[in-house]
């Protein structure tokens, strides 16, 4: 019967029948197409927590290259100070990397990452690129302590420059050496640069110190040229001509007690 039909009719059945099952074929592929919206939304969420672990990562190796580039760019500057400084021959150096001020019985000091076995020995001179820093009062195998100009128990044998006037640099555990041993009828400038003797043959002569500061009270100190809170590497100078007078020094003792120490 149902051939028999008009096309028309079986037409008009169809469309009511798909107008009557839309809804409930609606109702049912919603579920799934939520599904599918929340795989779609959680695939890219997962691609976008992988790019940002990506660009995280990414990031954290460019800063460390760029605080990389920045100490090499300090140690660079630093060695390229230590330069500056030239001294004539027979003299020879040891650059050394300082560690920190590990502290012991000497106020002022640092360590410095060189020792024995890289020719460091007790008794030399120590250099930044401005000027002396101090000297070396113990040395081990790998590490060596530089006893600094401001140390109580520091002396260095100096002289004016452009003079005859000749004194001793002593320090006083503060910032500003005093200018001992001075003659008595001195005429010092303030701001007169002052250089080592090489009286003694410990350091050698012509270093750059400092330069004259005259106080009010007619007492004389010191500016230093090297200021060894911001000193990442030194020079030591290695003589081999004073290596007998260095060798002698290691036999006495380095360290003036303050109750020996004349006063500042």
């Amino acid at each position: 019967m149902a051939s028999a039909m008009n096309p028309a009719t079986l037409q008009g059945v169809r469309l009511a029948a798909t107008d009557v099952a839309a809804p409930l074929m609606a109702a049912v592929n919603t579920p799934f197409r939520v599904a599918a919206d929340y795989v779609t939304a959680v695939t890219g969420l997962a691609e976008l927590q992988a790019e940002n672990e990506r660009l995280k990562s990414e990031n954290a190796r460019l800063r460390e290259w760029y605080q990389t580039a920045l100490s090499l760019k300090s140690e660079n500057e630093s060695l390229q100070q230590l330069l500056n400084l030239k001294l004539p021959p027979p003299y020879t150096y040891i650059t050394a990397r300082v560690i920190a001020d590990a502290g012991n019985t000497f106020a002022r000091s640092l360590l410095i990452l060189a020792g024995q076995n890289d020719g460091v020995i007790k008794g030399q001179a120590v250099l930044s690129g401005e000027g002396l820093v101090g000297r070396v009062i113990e040395s081990g195998g790998r590490a060596a302590r530089i006893l600094l100009l401001t140390d109580m128990n520091s002396r260095v044998p100096v002289v004016i420059e452009g003079s005859d006037i000749k004194a001793v640099v002593a320090g006083q555990n503060s910032a500003t050496p005093a200018l001992i041993h001075l003659p008595r009828d001195h005429e010092l400038q303030a701001g007169a640069r002052i250089v080592t003797s090489g009286h003694g043959g410990l350091f050698p002569p012509g270093v750059p110190v400092g330069y004259v500061v005259l106080g009010d009270n007619g007492q004389v100190s010191v500016q230093l040229l090297a200021q060894a809170d911001n000193l990442s590497f030194v020079r030591i100078i290695d003589r081999v001509l004073e290596r007998t007078v260095l060798d002698n020094l290691a036999e006495t003792p380095a360290v003036i007690s303050p109750a020996a120490a004349p006063a500042p």
